[in-house]
């Protein structure tokens, strides 16, 4: 998509603070952090939402998950949260597909 921020981030075109990569998916630190540790985890391949995803994506969400297990422990983490806004109404702001891993103390939740 031309106008998603993490298309923009997966493809190089935005800088961001990197802590994982692969062909399929990319984690990094999200810039309006909710805790000591926040990163996002997203797949390169744009879906704008869970809503929206199909059993074609079956694999990559799994991926995900998979994922956010890998940085957690690269992190250090023994313990965290793993939250996915599902549109609008369930406070999601940027249309593509993501996780957020929230650890390492007091996690702010009220605008994640």
């Amino acid at each position: 998509m031309e106008d998603c921020i993490f298309c923009k981030i997966s493809e190089g075109s935005i800088p961001a603070k990197k802590v994982y990569e692969d062909e399929f998916v990319l984690a990094f630190h999200d810039i309006h952090p909710k805790a000591k540790t926040h990163i996002l985890v997203v797949p390169k391949a744009h879906t704008p939402s869970l809503s929206e995803a199909k059993e074609k994506d079956e694999a990559i969400l799994g991926k995900l998950l998979l994922t956010v297990q890998k940085v957690a422990k690269d992190q250090g983490l023994s313990g965290y949260k793993v939250l996915m806004n599902v549109n609008r109404e369930g406070g999601q702001v940027v249309f593509h597909l993501h996780l957020h891993l929230l650890g390492g103390g007091k996690i702010d939740l009220e605008h994640c």
